[in-house]
């Protein structure tokens, strides 16, 4: 068995199956929908940290099918407002010690991530950005040309070029991990707690009781529940229909490829607004790229051709090196994406009822720090204060977190 494969690395005397695969209780005190990053995450921390397990995720595929198997695994905090600043830099102060907490090889790699700067209102923006970061306690730095090669020899930072390299911001302590080793490390710590993953669990619609949710039905027989934690991603939208919640979010697909293995030669994670790709070297070898969502809305998880061949162009003009590499995939994840893109995480009209959606595609980064401050507010019946300022109210209050700028081409 190769030496990275999970399984390998667990202690003598483990069990060969990963979580057990119950049938569903006809009632949970929290019943938790999508079982996804966020979804399992969020079992793990009200367990571990509430020892609340009478918990039931249901998933309507396999787990971790969804967004969680469809993502480039980027990890950073280096976001522009106090209030995204605040909610990602929790997520990686927990992703640098998540491995020990969960007792399971996630291969977390601090690589650092470069944002280029490619015009004089990207350098403005960037370095407005490092500032903020800074005041926040996240580690930032403003990098010129010559000192962006230093960091990434393989970056073009010729001048020749259609959008030159004008700089770049820095932050050292971002990375990757390996996506599907913390869905599975999330999931076994949940499911040895006594936590219920349910797959191929389908909700097709709620019983209510006034301002109260009293059960779910499902594809596989109703469930009764005190609490409804919704983390469906981007199929939320008609999981509010069914409780005839309005939310202003569309889904998208969002499309991402690898290359071929490769030798070791992409030493960080690079991004780029302007050419619109951001690309990094998984631990095997191959390249992982990604750009913006495609244009149209949509529950297919695929996507237009011409996105993936303007990404590989902005790919080739940025990495020369890369131009006789070959594509070995890509693939398509639906992601949820708000006016403000910024996500939506708080109460809803029900009183028992938890919203967590609209991260776009910056979902994987937030897994443990959103799951933590879910669990929390799932706990105790209000929001936790990391994600108090992402309420659905704040569209109607006009107290938006607009972090188009920080967000962009990776949100």
């Amino acid at each position: 068995m190769p030496a990275t494969s999970p399984v390998a690395a667990l202690a003598p005397g483990t069990p060969d199956f990963l979580w057990r695969n119950p049938e569903p209780k006809r009632s949970y005190d929290v019943v938790i929908v999508g079982g996804g990053g966020h979804g399992l995450a969020t079992a793990h921390y009200l367990a571990r940290n509430h020892g609340i397990t009478n918990v039931a995720v249901l998933e309507k595929g396999w787990l971790a099918g969804g967004n969680m198997a469809r993502n480039t695994t980027l990890i950073r905090s280096n976001y522009l407002w106090d209030e995204s600043a605040g909610i990602y830099e929790h997520a990686l102060k927990l992703w640098e010690g998540l491995e020990d907490d969960l007792g399971y090889p996630i291969l977390f790699s601090r690589r650092g991530v470069l944002n280029l700067a490619h015009t004089e209102q990207d350098v403005r923006d960037s370095v407005r950005r490092v500032e903020a970061n800074k005041l926040n306690g996240i580690d930032a730095q403003w990098l010129g040309p010559d000192e962006v090669a230093k960091v990434c020899p393989i970056v073009n930072v010729s001048a020749d070029i259609r959008y030159p390299v004008q700089g770049a911001t820095y932050q050292p302590r971002a990375g990757i991990a390996k996506h599907d080793y913390v869905a599975w490390g999330f999931a076994r710590r949940a499911d040895e707690a006594g936590i219920d993953l349910i797959q191929h669990c389908e909700v097709t619609g709620f019983d209510t009781d006034g301002d109260r949710v009293t059960g779910v039905r499902t594809t596989r027989g109703d469930i009764a529940c005190g609490t409804v934690a919704l983390c469906a991603a981007g199929h939320t939208s008609t999981l509010l229909d069914q409780l005839g919640v309005a939310a202003p979010l569309q889904s998208h697909p969002l499309q991402a490829l690898v290359s071929e293995l490769l030798e070791p030669v992409h030493p960080t994670i690079v991004m780029s607004n302007a050419v619109h790709v951001y690309v990094s070297q998984a631990h095997k070898g191959e390249l992982v790229m990604g750009a913006g969502v495609d244009s149209y809305v949509g529950y297919g998880q695929r996507g237009a051709f011409h996105v993936i061949e303007r990404q590989m162009a902005a790919a080739v003009e940025l990495f020369p090196v890369f131009a006789r590499a070959h594509l070995l995939r890509s693939w398509a994840g639906v992601v949820d994406v708000t006016p403000d893109a910024s996500p939506i995480v708080g109460r809803t009209p029900y009183d028992n009822v938890f919203l967590n959606c609209g991260w776009g595609t910056g979902g994987f980064k937030a897994t443990p720090g959103l799951g933590s401050a879910f669990a929390d507010t799932v706990a105790h019946g209000r929001p936790h204060p990391l994600i108090a300022p992402f309420g659905l109210d704040r569209f109607v209050t006009g107290a938006l977190v607009d972090e188009h700028g920080a967000a962009a081409v990776a949100h």
